[in-house]
């Protein structure tokens, strides 16, 4: 539908307008239709707010459905919320059902049912179901959608529909037939060889070959693994009664676990949820500022310790060159602890059980980098100013933060993941302050003991 090489010209913005003042849904189309997907969304999300939700209603119903099903979900919800229910439920009803659940979750319950209440029945109750699932587990990754027939079903039942010029097949994007019995559990998986080499008379029963299911709860961290173990491009999802929920594609796995580290990653520089430019200017600002409001009471607590210390700042200057040295790599230090219990986190394989057993782990590499860097600190220091004390002083000051820091970015995330806090989000300011706190008081303390020495 789209032609990849093509790029936007400078003058399409003005066109788009002139189409929406004209009120021409069909040319609207036909500007945007030379374009890849993300371009085309980003035309529409470059549009003031009025003109884009107008674009949104006077297009086709596919292009928009298109243009939401490229979108993160929060605006994909907004971009359907602007619509009349009647159209918004056309629109939701031309999404896979997985991108229905994901957009139909981002809205309140009463702006959701004013959708659903105006879809097919059938699938309004599929969105409903996957809408109680967590995101990050099976249930919430897959897709309601399955390519199924009854055990009793023939060869040629299967290659007609295969052959079939039925929309609807769309939706099962390629996935292998699977075989229920009169419960709805599946029972069997057809394989394309198997059905092309088989009579057409011979029942599915006796080509097919056992599946292997998921659970719905089945998490992320597990479903990694699942697909690793196995080559196959999708596998049943079952609830805890053997029946099939759905179909679980490697590719939504594999999109699942790119979009956890970017949002944990966005979350540890104070970015929360799918912001875009786009977006109203006070959404934004009020999301930036509730994370920037926290870090100045943080920072505040930090700067007393330096206060505190004023005098032996003055008797020696030189001090102060070295303060953001000390806490900034040992918070480096501290992050790279962070970064591998979150691995772990996400992976399974620490609880915050083992928060004492991680604590062991991080204090033994915290002792040998920490000593390895204090001793290269302090012979930069010592070479700069000729003080062999200073040296000291700044060295000792850089292994004993570099140890307390690993200790804490190993330690924090298990705290508060037990206490239902966000570790990738709360880690990070966490640790910053109580780095450059305790760097602060180490350099400035021991400077102090060894005053006479370093004047």
């Amino acid at each position: 539908m789209l032609n990849e090489d093509s790029i936007a010209g400078p003058e399409l913005p003005q066109l788009l307008m002139a189409a929406i003042g004209a009120q021409d849904g069909n040319h609207i189309a036909s500007l945007l239709q030379p374009l890849t997907h993300s371009e085309a969304l980003r035309e529409i999300l470059n549009l003031k707010e009025e003109d884009r939700v107008a674009a949104i209603a006077l297009m086709p119903v596919e292009l928009a459905a298109m243009l939401i099903e490229e979108a993160p979900s929060e605006i994909g919800a907004e971009l359907v919320g602007s619509l009349a229910p009647k159209q918004g439920a056309d629109v939701l009803e031309e999404l896979n059902s997985e991108v229905q659940a994901d957009v139909v979750g981002e809205m309140d319950t009463a702006q959701a049912e004013a959708f659903l209440s105006q879809m097919d029945a059938e699938e309004a109750s599929d969105v409903r179901r996957l809408i109680e699932y967590d995101d990050d587990c099976a249930g919430g990754l897959m897709s309601a959608d399955a390519f199924t027939f009854p055990q009793d079903a023939t060869v040629g039942t299967v290659l007609r529909k295969l052959a079939s010029d039925d929309t609807d097949f769309e939706r099962y994007r390629g996935q292998h037939p699977y075989v229920l019995d009169a419960q709805g559990i599946p029972i069997g998986v057809l394989s394309l060889r198997g059905l092309l080499t088989a009579k057409r008379v011979q029942k599915l029963s006796d080509i097919m070959v056992a599946p292997i299911t998921i659970q719905v709860e089945t998490q992320l961290s597990a479903l990694e693994d699942i697909f690793d173990a196995h080559s196959f491009l999708g596998m049943p999802v079952v609830e805890a009664d053997g029946k099939l929920a759905g179909v679980l594609s490697r590719t939504s796995v594999a999109e699942a676990v790119a979009e956890r580290a970017e949002h944990e990653s966005l979350r540890r520089q104070g970015v929360f949820g799918d912001e875009l430019r786009s977006m109203p200017l006070r959404i934004r600002s009020k999301r930036r500022l509730a994370w920037l409001s926290a870090n100045i009471v943080l920072n505040i607590i930090a700067a007393s310790v330096i206060s505190a210390y004023e005098e032996t700042l003055t008797a020696v200057i030189a001090i102060a060159i070295f303060l953001p040295m000390v806490s900034d790599m040992s918070g480096c230090s501290g992050n790279q602890a962070v970064g591998v219990t979150m691995r772990e986190l996400s992976l399974g394989l620490v609880r915050p059980v083992d928060a004492m057993r991680v604590w062991l782990k991080e204090v033994s590499v915290g002792v040998i980098n920490g000593a390895v860097l204090g001793v290269l600190i302090g012979l930069v220091a010592w070479a700069w100013k000729g003080n062999a004390w200073l040296g000291l002083v700044i060295g000792l000051a850089l292994a004993l933060n570099t140890v307390l820091a690993v200790s804490i970015g190993g330690v924090v995330p298990l705290i508060l993941k037990r206490l239902g806090q966000d570790p990738a989000a709360a880690s990070g300011p966490l640790l910053t302050t109580i780095t450059d706190m305790a760097g602060f008081f180490l350099v400035l303390s021991l400077a102090t003991l060894f005053m006479p020495f370093l004047l």
